[in-house]
């Protein structure tokens, strides 16, 4: 199996929408689900290729989510670990504060669109509820937010702005009681209000529309990135571009202009949560909330639980994208410990002025690992994704303080 050079991952897709010779992905949906998202399939392609939508769409990626995010070197980190230049693209600064604006202000503006004035979503971390509660406020919609309770507890600063922008948090006491089990409560809901509701995945799973959507959604990042490289550098240079993975929706718009590039002039380094790591670990292909991924499963092929520090990785499953990444070698994934990321963050928001959340952390202790082991002429990128103050509680109590 090989990647199509110059056609979009999220279109490298059959009719049935699988990857990978029918390996990845598909729309194992519930029958009544099956017009509304045909509808949702065709709408996307005819807004995609719309000139009015994309210039909608522009307008309030640059003038409600805030433009341009940073990139710029770490020298103080760069120094302390020698041999690669390490670089941060930083999407926490966004007005939304995580990648997860992208994709919730577009699913704002489809359901919008769709004539819809109902939006459900789901959400770990709460970002992405965070962001789709200010997103149907600023477009006079109502949002529904399932999250599991144990998330609800451990990210009550997020719980407390969705609340506050409006939304209904729809609290999810099934099973691990965390973002596997919100996902299943949403698509539930929207099965049977289909016809009024829009349903926006927190990342880029599920059926085949829906991770085209996120995909496509947060494909900013890289835009932006490249153009910034091509600042700084002058061209595009030898990279590595690290990321971390739950889903797989901030590594897909990170990586998304570079794919058609040699793996040997920019390597796609993926990153998941040690107990929560279907790429890294080889896992089974199953199907998990209407597509096949690799996923952890028990010794019965049931969906295994997983665990992790950070709200926002411990999903079982992975977007049919990244194995469709894996299963071509165009992207390496690794994995951290909890302990790992904690050290991470504390020597990042030490020395550099950056308080990254659990989900990056990740990233930045691959970062940390494999820097010193580079020449100075190569340059690392990482995905600064989502801002530490949710996850303030849980760095105090694991290694006791949170810095100014």
């Amino acid at each position: 199996m090989k990647l199509k050079k110059g056609v979009n991952i999220i279109d490298q897709h059959d009719k049935f929408g699988f990857y990978c010779n029918g390996k990845f992905g598909g729309n194992f949906v519930a029958e009544t689900a099956r017009k509304p998202i045909e509808d949702l399939s065709k709408l996307f392609e005819k807004l995609r290729k719309s000139k009015k939508f994309l210039k909608k769409r522009d307008f309030y990626f640059k003038h409600y989510l805030g433009g341009e995010t940073p990139f710029f070197k770490l020298n103080n980190l760069t120094k302390y670990l020698g041999g690669a230049q390490i670089w941060c693209k930083d999407v926490s600064a966004i007005n939304g504060d995580a990648h997860k604006a992208y994709h919730a202000t577009v699913n704002a503006l489809i359901c919008k669109e769709s004539g819809k004035k109902f939006i459900a979503g789901d959400t770990g971390a709460g970002m992405f509820g965070k962001n789709l509660a200010l997103a149907a406020k600023e477009m006079k919609l109502s949002a529904k937010i399932f999250m599991g309770t144990k998330d609800i507890s451990r990210q009550a600063p997020n719980v407390k702005f969705m609340r506050e922008a409006g939304a209904e948090v729809v609290p999810v006491d099934s099973g691990s009681k965390t973002l596997v089990d919100a996902v299943s409560e949403c698509m539930r809901h929207y099965v049977s209000n289909c016809d009024t509701t829009h349903l926006a995945v927190g990342s880029a799973i599920g059926a085949n529309i829906f991770l085209k959507i996120c995909a496509w959604s947060t494909s900013q990042i890289s835009r932006e990135l490249k153009r910034q490289l091509i600042r700084e550098f002058g061209e595009i240079p030898k990279l590595k571009l690290i990321n971390v993975i739950g889903g797989g929706s901030s590594a897909l718009g990170f990586w998304n202009e570079f794919i058609d590039y040699d793996k040997k002039h920019v390597e796609l380094i993926g990153v998941e949560a040690k107990y929560a790591a279907p790429l890294a670990t080889n896992a089974k292909v199953a199907i998990l909330h209407g597509a096949a991924q690799y996923c952890l499963v028990d010794k019965e092929g049931q969906i295994a639980e997983t665990h992790s520090l950070s709200a926002g990785l411990d999903y079982p499953g992975s977007s049919p994208l990244h194995g469709l990444l894996k299963d071509t070698k165009r992207a390496r994934y690794t994995l951290a410990s909890d302990k790992e990321a904690l050290n991470a963050f504390k020597l990042v928001s030490k020395l550099e002025n950056l308080r990254p959340s659990l989900e990056p952390a990740h990233a930045w202790s691959e970062c940390i690992r494999i820097a010193p082991k580079l020449n100075k002429t190569d340059v690392i990128v990482v995905n600064n994704c989502g801002k530490g103050y949710k996850d303030k509680k849980i760095y105090i109590e694991n290694i006791g303080y949170y810095p100014k």
